[in-house]
């Protein structure tokens, strides 16, 4: 792996396949299709892949999980602006993963790590199970088969690169938990008054239509928000105090 004047890491194609855990003769192929952009040319004539591209593979990984056909991921990437972020790339998938029921399979420690798209370490293994991503199968007590929430296992593998204790990790996702739930509840709630004079059938329907768009919003305006909250940490110099209430004009002390 190289990094770019600005310290991006790059990744060869064979890198970038192992990361995604697909054939180097997939990326290809998804290259002559227009799915993937090109790779930027550096010395040697090798092609050095970011991490847009990564994303991009996960993107379409999910697509072919919710069964859409190569013509459908075709005209689905076709629709994203050329320069669409990793970051929202990521939002995308997180929409299109939000139409499945939750999944939990059983796999081997060769498939976890085919699945991670990169080996795993007996202490990744460990930070995953601690942040609930993974356990181990009680029902091979002797073997070596996992537990995962297919849905939870890209997003925990990625977070093995941060600096964040696996208690952090755990605390965030009850927190996210807990407002999501609240938030579901008041829009159900919305919607169900909304439609209270509808049939059944016309409930699933209305339903089913708007889940994907109800969840985007969701994803959208949080990403905003925590943007902003960020933002607003940083410009504070990381100092988590409550802001003086509107219109106090004292002067802060010297």
């Amino acid at each position: 792996m190289t990094t770019t004047d600005a310290g991006e890491p790059t990744l060869t194609i064979d890198e970038l396949a192992a990361r995604a855990g697909v054939t180097v003769r997939t990326v290809r192929f998804y290259g002559t299709k227009g799915l993937l952009p090109p790779p930027v040319i550096g010395a040697r004539r090798v092609g050095h892949y970011g991490r847009e591209h990564l994303a991009r593979l996960a993107l379409i990984e999910e697509l072919q999980h919710r069964g859409m056909t190569l013509a459908a991921i075709e005209r689905y990437l076709a629709q994203l602006p050329p320069d669409v972020s990793e970051h929202d790339l990521a939002l995308h998938r997180a929409v299109v993963a939000s139409w499945a029921p939750e999944t939990v399979e059983s796999v081997t420690r060769g498939e976890l790590d085919r699945r991670a798209g990169r080996p795993l370490t007996d202490g990744d293994v460990d930070r995953l199970a601690a942040m609930d991503v993974i356990v181990r199968d009680a029902d091979v007590p002797d073997g070596d088969l996992y537990r995962v929430d297919t849905g939870l296992l890209r997003l925990g593998v990625e977070l093995l690169d941060v600096p964040f204790s696996p208690e952090t990790v755990l605390a965030a996702r009850t927190a996210l938990l807990e407002h999501s739930r609240a938030a579901a509840r008041d829009l159900s709630r919305l919607l169900r008054d909304a439609v209270a004079e509808s049939g059944a059938r016309d409930v699933r329907s209305l339903s089913a239509h708007m889940h994907p768009l109800v969840v985007q919003a969701l994803l959208t305006t949080f990403q905003r928000s925590l943007r902003e909250e960020i933002r607003e940490w940083i410009d504070g110099g990381g100092e988590d105090e409550p802001a003086a209430p509107a219109g106090d004009d004292r002067a802060a002390p010297g």
